[in-house]
């Protein structure tokens, strides 16, 4: 049998893009590899580096864009009032515009000990589920506690009482690397007081959630089912310790079970659906996709209160915003030529961290905006659930996302977060003050890399965190 010989030229594209897993060596950036989100990638790295629209979005489509962007930007009002438009906020709510959770589009972070309110981050809230709950776990994932509902709500209309207001403390946790440097973690405590409308049930189970960036949306809205399944491995077959599934959720729109994609434990199958929901949870405003806001029935002046029409955000509205939030552009990566970052993204293989944050897709040819459609592009993420162990666990079911469990996050824009946001607070309840901590929080599935980064010494770290800051 005659030996197989390689090009010289296909010889040195391997040796240089990098090899197996099991020993990457990156020496070079992979064609287009700072175009994070293929050609819709912009060039912005300010503090609007999260605000700008796809750079393959036509002159015409970005007038809509423009106009999604006010709805998203501009705060609204209390109805009646004349401005028709964005009346009928709250009563409840935990702010009156998008933009203040997802400032500059980008990532919310926790309240501080002083703060009058926790804009930028919410509390979830349900109760343990039995039998005759099963048609309410079908098309809401979970159990809205009696009184308080899904979400608490710490802001409201004049004459109606906030439900709660929101605090978080911290406890150190501290961690000895392999090298001998130490490090404190903080471990968040919610502080919950001045509940308006009595005791929380006492079995509430509470999740924190910092709100996320808002770029890319569209694009992961677009990479194929199969593709995102492709990766999941429920059962762990491979034997690798990542054993990532797909959520399975109620879409509002085709009255079906769909794959989740959008919140922190993939609650949600469409970003038309991720905007309804905030607008009734966040801000009290009903729309064709949520027509109830999060009143209960304990809550009377809540439930009497005048409201901005039926439904408050009008479909026209609702598809503006939802066009907006899918094509906000992703900024092109920096320095990926550099011998640090490239090396730092070899350890970031070497440590097992993209067996779950996944580096690329490649978009559906039909079906999504033409603009959306086939683009190769680098986000960083599965989809999918992993266990995160206890360390990170909220203990509350969302769906079939158990408490430990959490989707991956993208990684898309991460290194710009202090440009855009002014903080570097990671992981949904923002307790990581850094991208080290946000690692060394990670457990379950996640324990193998966490420990291979733990053993990196100094000059290895500091590789990999140019990486991840590249990116």
């Amino acid at each position: 049998m005659r030996p197989l010989y390689l090009p010289l030229a296909v010889f040195l594209a391997i040796s240089l893009s990098g090899c197996d897993e099991t020993d990457p060596r990156f020496l070079k950036a992979e064609p287009g590899e700072a175009l994070s989100g293929g050609d819709t990638t912009v060039r912005q790295q300010d503090h609007n580096a999260f605000s700008l629209p796809s750079a393959n979005l036509p002159p015409l489509r970005r007038l809509d864009f423009s106009v999604g962007n006010s709805f998203f930007r501009n705060p609204w009002v209390i109805a009646p009032a004349t401005t028709t438009a964005r009346d009928g906020i709250g009563p409840l709510m935990n702010t009156n515009a998008c933009q203040n959770c997802h400032i500059k589009d980008g990532r919310g972070h926790p309240p501080g000990p002083d703060a009058a309110s926790s804009v930028s981050m919410l509390v979830r809230v349900s109760i343990p589920a039995d039998e005759q709950h099963q048609a309410m776990l079908e098309r809401l994932g979970n159990v809205p506690e009696p009184v308080y509902g899904g979400q608490l709500q710490d802001m409201a209309n004049p004459g109606v009482e906030p439900e709660v207001r929101i605090r978080v403390d911290y406890r150190p946790v501290e961690v000895e690397l392999d090298d001998g440097t130490p490090i404190t973690l903080r471990d968040p405590e919610l502080k919950l007081d001045q509940l308006a409308y009595g005791p929380l049930h006492p079995q509430a189970q509470l999740s924190a959630r910092v709100a996320p960036p808002m770029i890319g949306l569209g694009l992961l809205e677009a990479i194929p089912e199969a593709a995102i399944l492709a990766n999941a491995d429920p059962d762990d077959q491979d034997g690798d310790g990542i054993s990532g599934r797909a959520n399975r959720v109620w879409n509002t729109r085709t009255q079906s079970t769909d794959l989740g994609r959008f919140g922190w434990k993939a609650g949600v199958p469409a970003l038309e659906q991720q905007n309804a929901q905030a607008f009734a949870s966040d801000m009290g405003l009903t729309s064709a996709l949520a027509t109830l806001d999060d009143c209960t029935e304990a809550q009377l002046a809540c439930r009497a209160a005048a409201h901005g029409g039926t439904p408050e955000v009008s479909d026209k509205l609702l598809d503006a915003v939802t066009f907006y939030t899918r094509n906000l552009g992703v900024p092109a990566r920096r320095n990926v030529d550099d011998a640090e970052v490239l090396r730092g993204k070899s350890l970031f293989h070497q440590a097992g961290c993209a067996k779950c944050h996944v580096p690329t897709f490649t978009t559906a040819a039909e079906g999504v905006e033409p603009e959306l459609a086939n683009q190769t592009i680098r986000p960083y993420t599965d989809l999918l659930l992993h266990d995160m162990g206890e360390g990170l666990a909220d203990h509350r079911p969302e769906f079939i996302a158990n408490g430990r469990e959490w989707r991956t996050p993208s990684l898309w824009g991460i290194g710009l977060t202090e440009a855009v946001s002014g903080h570097t607070q990671f992981l949904h309840d923002g307790r990581a003050r850094n991208l080290l901590e946000a690692i060394l929080w990670h457990g379950g599935e996640a324990e193998q890399a966490r420990e291979a980064v733990m053993a990196f010494d100094r000059d290895e770290r500091a590789a990999l965190l140019a990486f991840l800051e590249s990116l």
